[in-house]
């Protein structure tokens, strides 16, 4: 017998957040950044209830093959982090920025659990600096000119990026099937 999929949340405030969940690296490592954004509805109101999930490779564009994901002592990388949004829909990540991997532009993946979803959203978060090798990225050689932008975050000052995700409506972000 094959059991349905069920709707995601609202549960998030136990078990998935964890204490220092949105901090891949220490801020006070020298090469973090910052990454924020909030996560929309079609109707552009906040998700208070929502997790975005991020993975990623290093600085040096190799993916990290430690375990423990959740204990990161001192200035461990493991390539994961987890934030539940706030009232505001908000969210944030202490991380580094990723180098490439592959042919693939420098990029961050980026999974959203919301409630009324059956199954998380997949995207991809690229750097607004790294425009020659968008144009190579075969992800972003898939997505239609007019949508790209959606990938792409904004460079909100010196190693700060924000990053909205819009479920659904005019300015929706590019997800990916698998």
């Amino acid at each position: 017998m094959i059991t349905p999929s069920q709707t995601v949340g609202p549960f998030f405030g136990y078990a998935l957040p964890y204490d220092a969940g949105s901090e891949v690296v220490p801020g006070w490592r020298p090469d973090a950044i910052r990454v924020r954004g909030r996560v929309l509805d079609g109707a552009g109101e906040p998700l208070p209830d929502a997790l975005v999930e991020i993975w990623q490779a290093d600085e040096n564009g190799e993916i990290a093959r430690r375990p423990g994901g959740i204990a990161r002592g001192g200035h461990d990388f493991a390539g994961f982090g987890r934030c539940g949004t706030d009232a505001d829909g908000g969210y944030w990540f202490s991380t580094v920025k990723p180098g490439a991997a592959g042919d693939s532009a420098p990029y961050i993946a980026v999974l959203v659990f919301a409630r009324g979803l059956l199954k998380p959203v997949f995207t991809r978060l690229y750097f607004p600096e790294d425009e020659a090798a968008h144009a190579t990225d075969p992800l972003l050689g898939a997505v239609p000119d007019d949508r790209r932008g959606t990938l792409v975050a904004e460079l909100e000052g010196e190693r700060s990026y924000r990053f909205d995700i819009h479920l659904q409506g005019e300015r929706e972000t590019v997800f990916l099937g698998f």
